[in-house]
């Protein structure tokens, strides 16, 4: 086996883990999901069934990946952050039919104890602070924050707040790369 699996956590049948993934104690892995290399898998974590995660995803403790999620790489789930599936759930009708999708983008943050409403897409790089409810897409290089979320600023994939000049130009303090603020759309140069 190229993953390590911890004695206490569930795989179930179906399941494809790519190399070097870890997944730590209490977690269950629900039937065909599909997780990427070198992820971490922390306690306490369900990944529901079809749920497909890229390579080099961090999943902090008690976080919940229900049907429908989709994690690009380089994705980073927050302690006890939860994704929804349902958007208009009760206990006695059946919906598993009514699944919708949430996909996150590569490279996106989300901070502890965020939900993610469900059929409201993470763009890339975007930041997710802790708490915030997330109720609409969120555009790429995009800080939120609150309840419901809402952009405050832009980020760096570095993770650093960016500051654009008159001209729209932003440099990432850490990495020293180059953005652009553009009919209110980040790209980097």
């Amino acid at each position: 086996m190229e993953y390590s699996v911890h004695p206490s956590a569930i795989v179930d049948e179906g399941c494809k883990i790519g190399k070097g993934t870890k997944i730590w104690h209490f977690s269950h892995i629900m039937p065909n999901c599909e997780i990427g290399e070198n992820c971490n898998i922390g306690q306490n974590v369900v990944v529901s069934p079809q749920v497909i995660l890229g390579n080099n995803v961090k999943v902090q403790n008690n976080v919940s990946i229900y049907t429908g999620v989709i994690c690009e790489d380089d994705v980073f789930l927050g302690p006890s952050m939860v994704f929804t599936n349902v958007i208009n759930p009760r206990s006695a009708v059946n919906r598993r039919d009514q699944y919708l999708k949430t996909t996150v983008k590569r490279g996106a943050s989300i901070g502890a104890n965020a939900t993610i409403v469900c059929g409201h897409d993470i763009g890339a790089f975007a930041f997710i602070g802790a708490g915030a409810v997330v109720t609409k897409n969120v555009p790429d290089y995009a800080l939120v924050i609150g309840n419901p979320a809402r952009q405050t600023g832009w980020m760096s994939e570095f993770g650093h707040k960016l500051k654009f000049d008159s001209e729209g130009i932003a440099v990432c303090p850490e990495s020293n790369e180059k953005y652009q603020l553009k009919n209110n759309l980040v790209t980097k140069l």
